[in-house]
């Protein structure tokens, strides 16, 4: 029979690949709505953050109680201590989706730039975020590794697009407005890419004790 400490990680383990679940949505919504000119689903976005928020608040309630009253150690400890920390970046993956969101909704479509490597970053940056989530539900430190180093890829297209930015600026000076909302929501890609390496460095952590190219003694 389960003692109230393995309850409560299973809880817990349940509300980490909740919260995941809806950060996948958001950021794939906001994808979506940014490539069809969705507005309706913008907003919907830019609503659901609210929920994100409420499940990173609940989620930091547990840890807290675990480690309050049931005073973890070794692998749960760092299990418990994992969570929280990769819950803000979770909670952070939310409210830039409804960044992204909330530039869509103010927009000028009629005649949008197409920087070359755009949908590539956007791509590359959620695709970050779903193996994040798989490594933490799957525990897999070999598939959290792989995604510490794809933080690269979204960089260096993160500097493609801003070269292509200019680039049509200079064709077209008028054309600054719409810049300079895709150069902010590049920027909001790129931060996503981070945040999900953030989750990748702690889920190896919680795994094996080690972080950031710790190395054992």
């Amino acid at each position: 029979m389960k003692n109230r400490f393995d309850e409560q990680m299973d809880i817990l383990n349940a509300q980490m690949i909740e919260m995941g679940a809806m950060i996948e949505t958001t950021i794939e919504g906001a994808c979506d709505a940014l490539q069809t000119a969705d507005l309706p689903k913008a907003r919907s976005i830019i609503e659901a953050d609210s929920a994100v928020d409420r499940k990173e608040r609940e989620i930091e309630s547990l840890c807290l109680r675990m480690l309050l009253t049931r005073q973890p150690v070794a692998h749960d400890l760092r299990v418990v201590s994992s969570a929280l920390k990769m819950i803000t970046d979770m909670e952070r993956i939310g409210d830039h989706a409804a960044d992204i969101s909330e530039i869509v909704t103010m927009m000028d479509y009629s005649a949008a730039l197409q920087p070359e490597h755009f949908g590539a970053m956007a791509s590359a940056a959620i695709d970050m975020v779903h193996r994040a989530i798989d490594a933490y539900v799957r525990q897999d430190v070999e598939l959290a590794r792989n995604v510490i180093t794809s933080d690269d890829v979204v960089d260096d297209l993160f500097c493609d697009v801003k070269r292509e930015l200019i680039e049509l600026l200079g064709a077209d000076a008028t054309r600054g407005s719409e810049a300079l909302d895709l150069l902010m929501i590049a920027k909001y890609f790129e931060r996503i890419g981070d945040n999900a390496t953030n989750i990748a460095e702690w889920v190896e952590y919680s795994v094996t004790g080690l972080y950031k190219g710790d190395v054992l003694q």
